[in-house]
C-alpha cells in the first residue's frame, strides 16, 4: 500500500524544501482538535484552549473539519510564503469550486468528491449527496457544509478572520518558538538534496519515503494505494514540528504535490501485556483492518462509510471491525440513527510508536 509521486523528467530544481507559516497553523489546529495523536503537546494544547476567548474557540469548532481529521489541501501551500498573510492571499485567489471541493473532502469524509461528475455549488444532486455525507458524519459537519453550499465566499472570509485571529492568539507566538528548529532542518534537507541528491534528501526525511530504483517516483509508505504526477509543477516538502507523527501528502487532482513531514519524534510509549501485545497484533495482521484502522484514526466512522471508502460490503467490514473490538482497539457509540465506531487511540499508541506513525501518517 504506497502512494507514488511520479517525477520522471522533473530537474532537481523543481523538489523545494520550504517552511510554510500557513502550514504549521494547519498543524497546530489539528493538535487542538486532536490532541490523544500528540500527547507531547498536550500541555501545549491545554494552555491555548484555557486562554482562547470563547468566540475565537467556538469559531475553530465550527470549521474545525478543515484540519481535524485530515487537512484541506488549500492549508498545505505548494509555494510557501514568507508570513502567513501572504499564504492567506494566495488561498483567496483559488475559485470557489475547488476551495469548497477541497473543504467538503474533509467535512464529509470522502475523498470521491474530488472526482464528482458536478459540483455541488451549482448541481443539487451532487449538493444532496454532499449533503449527506456531512449528515453522517454530524451535525456541525452538516451544518458547516450547508452554510458553505449555501454561501462560499461568507465562509471563505470567517475561515481567513479566524486564522488570522489564531495568530494573535497563539500561532506568532509558537512559530516564533519553532522558526529556529524548522531553519536548521531545511538547511540539512537542502544540503544533502545539493551534495548527495534526492535519494539521500527523502531518506532523511522519513523512512517512510524512498526514491524508486528508476529515480522516476517517489514511494510514500502509506496504508492506501493512490498516485499522482509532479510533472510542470515539482514537489514541495513543508517541515513541521507540530505535526509529528504525521506525514501529509496533497496527492489530488488538480493540485500540485506536497509533503508536510515532522521533525520531531513522539514520545515512548507505555508498556502493556504480552498477552494484550499478542491478541492486538493478530487482529492487525490483516491488510483489510489496517485499512480500517487508518481511516478511524482520522475520526469517528459507521460501517457503511468505512465500506463505501474502500469498497467493501458492508457484512464484511462489520467481521473486521468485530475483531479490532474484541481486540479492545475499537468502541462503538450510538448517536441517533447512526452508530459510529471509534479508535481507542492510548492502547493503540501502547503498541509502539512505530505502528502508530505508520497509521496516523
Amino acid at each position: 500500500m504506497t502512494l507514488r509521486i511520479d517525477i520522471g523528467g522533473l530537474p532537481s530544481d523543481r523538489l523545494r524544501f520550504a517552511a510554510s507559516p500557513l502550514a504549521e497553523l494547519t498543524a497546530m489546529l489539528h493538535v487542538l482538535a486532536e490532541p490523544g495523536h500528540h500527547p507531547q503537546h498536550a500541555g501545549w494544547a491545554g494552555d491555548v484552549w484555557s486562554g482562547l476567548r470563547p468566540e475565537l474557540a467556538e469559531r475553530l469548532r465550527e470549521a474545525e473539519f478543515l484540519w481535524r481529521s485530515s487537512q484541506a489541501d488549500f492549508l498545505i501551500p505548494a509555494r510557501p510564503r514568507p508570513t502567513l498573510a501572504e499564504e492567506l492571499d494566495d488561498v483567496d485567489r483559488i475559485d470557489d469550486e475547488t476551495y469548497a471541493t477541497a473543504a467538503l473532502v474533509t467535512t464529509c469524509g470522502s475523498n470521491r468528491l474530488h472526482f464528482a461528475a458536478a459540483s455541488p455549488l451549482t448541481d443539487a444532486t451532487a449538493r444532496e449527496r454532499a449533503l449527506d455525507l456531512a449528515q453522517a458524519r454530524g451535525a456541525r459537519q452538516e451544518a458547516f457544509a450547508e452554510r458553505l453550499l449555501a454561501d462560499p465566499a461568507a465562509v471563505r472570509a470567517r475561515v481567513r478572520r479566524t486564522l488570522e485571529e489564531c495568530a494573535e492568539a497563539f500561532f506568532d507566538a509558537a512559530w516564533t518558538g519553532v522558526a529556529v528548529q524548522l531553519a536548521t532542518d531545511l538547511r540539512l534537507k537542502n544540503d544533502l538534496l545539493k551534495r548527495q541528491g534526492v535519494g539521500a534528501a527523502l531518506a532523511s526525511v522519513s523512512g517512510a519515503l524512498t526514491l524508486a530504483p528508476d529515480g522516476d517516483c517517489i514511494v510514500v509508505d502509506k496504508l492506501q494505494d493512490k498516485a499522482t504526477a509532479a510533472h510542470g509543477t515539482g514537489v514541495t516538502f513543508i517541515p513541521s514540528v507540530f505535526g509529528s507523527p504525521h506525514l501529509v501528502v496533497v496527492h489530488a487532482s488538480g493540485w500540485q504535490p506536497v509533503v508536510q513531514y515532522p521533525v520531531a519524534e513522539p514520545g515512548p510509549s507505555e508498556p502493556v501485556s504480552l498477552e494484550t501485545v499478542t491478541l492486538r497484533l493478530e487482529a492487525l495482521a490483516h491488510p483489510v483492518r489496517l485499512r480500517l484502522l487508518r481511516t478511524l484514526a482520522r475520526g469517528p466512522h459507521t460501517t457503511g462509510e468505512l465500506a463505501h471508502a474502500w469498497e467493501l460490503s458492508p457484512p464484511e467490514v462489520s467481521r473486521h471491525l468485530a475483531v479490532l473490538r474484541r481486540a479492545g482497539l475499537l468502541t462503538a457509540r450510538r448517536q441517533g440513527r447512526y452508530v459510529r465506531h471509534h479508535l481507542n487511540l492510548p492502547d493503540l499508541t501502547a503498541l509502539g510508536a512505530d505502528l502508530l506513525a505508520a497509521v496516523l501518517r
